[in-house]
């Protein structure tokens, strides 16, 4: 072939494409370049992704909208272990939302006036009111909380008498009052059982679920040893309780709620957003009952900068006034995890003292709802030997950040008689309401 009739040939190809209808070579490039594109925004999403996951504020993973009706175990999985770097703390960077909720406040708001609307809860009302079901004990000292929720249970307008209106069952066991009786455990655990059996008997709401549609509250640490005893009461109902670790093998996050241990009465008012008069670093007084406790101890008993002190304070000779002005002057207050359940968050909480969570397993009250990323400090129990490191690095911008939101949350620590809008016992019914679609065997 002739070079002349190659380039007729090259010519007449070219001004074939060229005139070739729009649509066929034009749609694969446009095609192309599409694809090019999502490719560089799902990598760009990736790159996020991946900041997000490593970054120090992700101490806590995101979870979605409580919107969500089902209790998901995924969801609880962001209560620990958590990160604990102290120079996180130094570089950590505050999100500007004000909000203090894991989902967007204005889906809570909705969320929860929908439980104020629809919410039923049905009391047994079996039981001798004079012995120990039904009424509460007492509404002061470090069980309080117990007994407010009984009392503002009756006092609220989630109770039906009607069963079959029913989301969930309350079972009125008052382990607190059994205590004051001077029942022994073993005695407790046979009147749980009684009581559990003789429900069982009479109505057909337990046996249709196996009690998982049921819950108990408790706050005494003999009474959550007492329900102990009644395996599916364990393991299938819900239980609202003070002590809450996760190394205990009978508390299920997923399930079961976290009770805030508050010891009341306070008798002193809220602390604010008082910055310039807290000069102490961080405080602490309790008894080294723990290892965790014995390192605090051990480590900072003489620090001039963190107020360390190695007792029980005894109100009756300090008085309650010298306790408390160490709240009201200290920036953060140590919460160890110990063995035995402790008011010591509720009242940093309520003296505007920045809680400082020391526990490798612990679930926090209202966790599902409270992002505690905005108003806490959370470490691992070997942080103890970094502590005043830890502390130090907080800039005094973060600092008032978290005191704010502290102020912002104390009306969810706050237990009412009637009960209040938003207050203690209305969280934690939220916290019911999101377990109200459970398993049905």
């Amino acid at each position: 072939m002739s070079p002349s009739q190659e380039r007729s040939i090259s010519v007449e190809n070219l001004l074939g494409i060229r005139n070739r209808p729009r649509g066929s070579c034009g749609c694969v490039h446009r095609t192309t370049a599409a694809c090019i594109v999502v490719n560089i925004i799902y990598m760009l999403v990736l790159y996020v992704c991946f900041k997000q996951l490593h970054s120090p504020l992700r101490q806590v993973p995101f979870k979605c909208s409580h919107l969500t009706l089902l209790p998901n175990p995924i969801l609880h999985s962001h209560h620990f272990p958590l990160t604990s770097k102290f120079d996180s703390y130094a570089q950590r960077v505050f999100l500007l939302d004000s909000s203090v909720f894991h989902s967007p406040e204005e889906a809570f708001h909705l969320d929860y006036e929908r439980m104020e609307e629809e919410f039923k809860v049905f009391v047994y009302p079996d039981g001798d009111p004079e012995t120990y079901f039904h009424t509460p004990r007492k509404l002061t000292g470090k069980y309080a909380s117990e007994g407010y929720f009984f009392k503002n249970i009756r006092e609220s307008r989630f109770v039906t008498d009607d069963p079959r209106r029913a989301h969930l069952f309350f079972l009125p066991i008052s382990c607190h009052k059994m205590r004051g009786r001077g029942l022994t455990n073993e005695r407790m655990t046979d009147e749980v059982k009684k009581y559990v059996q003789y429900v069982k008997f009479k109505y057909p709401y337990w046996n249709r679920t196996l009690g998982a549609d049921h819950f108990f509250v408790t706050c005494h640490d003999i009474g959550v040893k007492a329900t102990k005893g009644v395996p599916h009461l364990m393991k299938n109902s819900i239980r609202v309780v003070c002590s809450s670790r996760y190394d205990d093998d009978d508390y299920i996050p997923h399930k079961d709620v976290t009770l805030p241990q508050v010891q009341l009465p306070f008798y002193h008012p809220p602390g604010g957003n008082d910055f310039k008069n807290r000069n102490t670093l961080a405080f602490w007084a309790g008894l080294s009952d723990s290892r965790l406790k014995d390192n605090l101890r051990a480590m900072w008993d003489n620090d001039t900068e963190l107020d360390i002190q190695n007792n029980r304070i005894d109100f009756r000779s300090t008085g309650r006034v010298v306790f408390m002005d160490r709240l009201y002057k200290s920036k953060f207050c140590l919460c160890p995890q110990g063995p035995i359940g402790s008011s010591r968050i509720s009242d940093s909480i309520h003296f505007g003292c920045v809680p400082v969570i020391m526990s490798n397993y612990y679930d926090l009250p209202f966790n599902d709802i409270l992002d505690w990323r905005k108003f806490s400090v959370i470490l691992k129990e070997r942080d103890v030997y970094r502590l005043k490191d830890i502390l130090r690095s907080m800039s005094d911008k973060n600092f008032m950040i978290l005191n704010k939101n502290l102020v912002k949350i104390q009306k969810h620590f706050t237990w009412n008689t009637p009960p209040v809008r938003l207050d203690a016992f209305h969280m934690v019914m939220y916290e019911l309401w999101l377990r109200r679609h459970l398993i049905r065997y």
